[in-house]
């Protein structure tokens, strides 16, 4: 008795977040189920399986390492700069999949670097706005650190990789929103952007280049061509009503009318065998993972583990949003997975390595008085 008394008071289980971990831990058992729900042959299943166990070992070391060495700019930029050379290398020795060229093939497993990029980007934004919070409202800042993402953001999209894209701009623009940048400079810049894709889509692109932006844009407009796998996705999740089909009963999925069912479709999947049950039980979770990455922000020790936990909530967030509304026939097909629960090893050890960053993070946390947060968020006070 003693023994396990020993065993349960020990540093270690006391230092994990274990309500955070066991979300994201029944997501994941979510997306395994369903995968393993499609088809008798059971290689995505497996595959995923060793991934989360990999995933979950990587979250629990990562809960144990002192991450105040990330606060060195040293650190971070020679992070970026490895992260910027492997994605360059990607365009002479990634493996082609379906056309973009975003992958390491090693035989046994395969690597996806724009995801552990998304990290670092994260890292980067928070160092660089913790150095300069005080001066934080001047214009140059928006164009520095837009040259940070736009390195990575322009690597991956020329893989091209547009839902990784995607995400990476989602970042850049939820850091910058909340570090207290001047809010009429960031409107400036989005308009300038607006102006500059008026410009184009008046004075430079044919039509046909029109027609593919608004198929993309509207991809149900076209079901039999370039909407069909929007269309299929959004059969999928109607069909699954208020308690679903059952586990192995998805006929969109089963009959395989259902492309990308254990990536880019797994919502539409699990939606059609849970139905509005299973989905509302899902959205609670993701919720509560959400909340729980803010409350780290919260009592984050200084500037720099605040604005890594908003980044880190705005990665989760963006993946959630583009993948269910891209499901649901809302958003244009982009290839991007739901966090903790989509097949592929590459962001499923991300992700559980940025809770686990997190947790680590929180073993040093302040107990930080609301104003006093406010206030660093928006470079009042110093560091």
């Amino acid at each position: 008795m003693s023994f396990i008394y020993t065993i349960i008071n020990s540093r270690f289980i006391k230092s994990v977040d274990w309500l955070l971990f066991s979300a994201a831990f029944l997501v994941s058992i979510a997306g395994l189920i369903t995968m393993n729900s499609f088809v008798s042959d059971n290689y995505f299943f497996e595959k995923q399986l060793i991934s989360l166990s990999i995933s979950i070992v990587l979250f629990f070391v990562c809960t144990q390492i002192d991450w105040r060495f990330l606060r060195k700019t040293s650190v971070v930029m020679f992070i970026f700069l490895i992260t910027t050379i492997v994605l360059m290398t990607l365009f002479v020795l990634g493996n082609v999949v379906k056309g973009a060229q975003s992958w390491f093939d090693f035989g046994f497993f395969s690597f996806q670097p724009s995801d552990p990029a998304k990290l670092v980007i994260i890292l980067v934004l928070a160092k660089y706005f913790t150095r300069r919070h005080i001066e934080i409202a001047h214009v140059r800042h928006i164009l520095i650190s837009a040259l940070y993402a736009g390195t990575i953001f322009a690597l991956v999209l020329l893989q091209p990789d547009f839902g990784s894209a995607i995400i990476i701009l989602s970042i850049w623009f939820g850091m910058v929103f909340v570090s207290g940048i001047s809010k009429k400079h960031l409107l400036a810049v989005m308009f300038l952007g607006l102006v500059a894709f008026a410009c184009l889509w008046l004075f430079v692109f044919q039509p046909y280049q029109k027609a593919r932006i608004m198929t993309f844009i509207h991809p149900l407009a076209d079901i039999r061509g370039t909407g069909y796998n929007a269309y299929q996705s959004t059969i999928a999740v109607g069909s699954g009503q208020l308690v679903g089909k059952g586990v192995g009963y998805g006929t969109q999925s089963k009959l395989q009318f259902l492309p990308e069912y254990q990536t880019d479709f797994i919502f539409a999947a699990f939606a059609e065998e849970w139905g509005f049950v299973g989905v509302l039980a899902i959205f609670v979770l993701y919720a509560f993972i959400v909340f729980k990455i803010l409350h780290y922000a919260v009592r984050g020790a200084s500037n720099f583990e605040m604005l890594f936990a908003v980044g880190f909530a705005v990665l989760i967030v963006s993946h959630f949003i583009v993948h269910v509304g891209m499901n649901i026939g809302l958003l244009p097909i982009t290839g991007t997975t739901i966090p903790f629960m989509s097949y592929g090893g590459s962001h499923l050890v991300t992700e559980f390595m940025g809770l686990g960053i997190l947790v680590g993070m929180g073993k040093y946390k302040k107990v930080a008085h609301r104003s006093i947060f406010e206030n660093e968020m928006v470079g009042v006070s110093g560091v």
